[in-house]
């Protein structure tokens, strides 16, 4: 027997429990680090009951804030997605995505395969009207004001036209604007330089799409940017193709990580290194976490009819803490009912742009 939300006041989370590599003890000891931060948060809870209510009981701070929704089987991070899609329905993964179809849960966070939980999205909760193809949105420390940008797609499918693109740019103008409070933000399109003239054909051709309906998406393009503009202050959000940018994160991750280890090597060189790492505490700490990946973790599906957020795998407490807290702010901002306002009222715009695109190159 499942039990019902007993209250309702709270914006409810509903997490895949088996989805991460640590398993679900990390993932619950994530969300009583986002219970302690914010008490308008309740979970949704899936995976195997009996172990999972061991856990929590564990954790104080949970009490009375979990619903449990009992679930035997687990998709793991060699399943394939269609398997899944064919065979999953007993999984964690389904039934976290199941009580956002519902209507039972805001928003839902998963740490497992990322093929399978964006296919099994897609099947459930089913693509908004006007998305050709759903993208995986990241934020990514900047030299901007807000201190990140917003990059999309990083990996919900390897292609993209000129069409795809246009439609990425019009969801991450809304992610940034009602995710970051920027009123109009910067578009720009990742290419291999920032001339007109260089680039695959679809580049130039979503270059001039893009430009055409900045205006009336009530956004700033600002043209072709490179990947040293990934990180800076050119634009807001950062527009891409999912393998391009998946490889952009990865590299970005792991120059972070090394960044952090030849500190420590440099620090630990000699003992006069070794004082003045201690001399250096408070700066190096503010450098670590504002560099720290577990600060931003979590990858937001979009073109989605509801909220879900991806959270890396190898996630420890704090990267899950930040991906639940992700979802909750998108939900209480009510992101996804606006984003889906967003692309019915661009709809048009991007069906206009496939259809002048020939004439504008005769």
């Amino acid at each position: 027997m499942t039990e019902q939300p007993t209250q309702p006041d709270r914006i409810t989370i509903s997490v895949d429990a088996m989805g991460g590599d640590s398993g679900p003890s990390v993932v619950i000891a994530g969300l009583a680090r986002s219970a302690k931060k914010n008490p308008e948060i309740g979970f949704m809870l899936h995976g195997p009951e009996v172990a999972l209510r061991k856990l929590v009981a564990k954790r104080r701070v949970l009490d009375g804030r979990v619903v449990f929704r009992d679930c035997p089987d687990v998709v793991t991070m060699e399943d394939k997605p269609s398997q899944v899609v064919r065979n999953g329905k007993q999984t964690s993964m389904w039934s976290a995505l199941e009580a956002v179809r519902d209507g039972e849960a805001h928003g839902a966070v998963s740490c497992g395969n990322t093929g399978a939980l964006m296919a099994l999205s897609m099947m459930r909760l089913r693509k908004l009207p006007g998305v050709n193809r759903p993208a995986i949105a990241i934020l990514w420390p900047s030299r901007n004001p807000q201190g990140f940008n917003v990059m999309l797609d990083v990996g919900a499918d390897v292609r993209a036209d000129a069409k795809d693109l246009l439609q990425f740019a019009l969801m991450g103008a809304s992610y940034a604007r009602n995710g970051m409070a920027l009123h109009r933000p910067r578009i720009g399109l990742l290419n291999v330089g920032t001339e007109e003239h260089k680039g695959r054909p679809e580049l130039k051709e979503a270059h001039g799409m893009i430009s055409e309906f900045a205006d009336q998406a009530n956004f700033d393009f600002v043209g072709f940017v490179e990947g040293s503009d990934i990180p800076g202050d050119k634009a807001d959000v950062i527009v891409t193709d999912g393998f391009t940018g998946n490889v952009a994160i990865k590299t970005g991750e792991g120059t972070a990580s090394l960044i952090g280890d030849l500190l420590r090597q440099a620090f630990k060189y000699s003992p006069l290194s070794r004082l003045a790492s201690i001399l250096a505490i408070t700066s190096l700490g503010r450098l670590k976490k504002r560099i720290d990946p577990r600060r931003v973790n979590g990858g937001v599906f979009l073109g989605l009819n509801g909220t879900v957020v991806k959270s890396h795998g190898g996630a420890d407490e704090t990267g899950v803490s930040a991906a639940v807290k992700l979802a909750f702010t998108l939900a209480e901002s009510g992101f996804a009912e606006k984003l889906a306002a967003r692309v019915a009222s661009t709809a048009q715009l991007a069906q206009d742009a496939a259809q002048a695109a020939p004439q504008t190159e005769k």
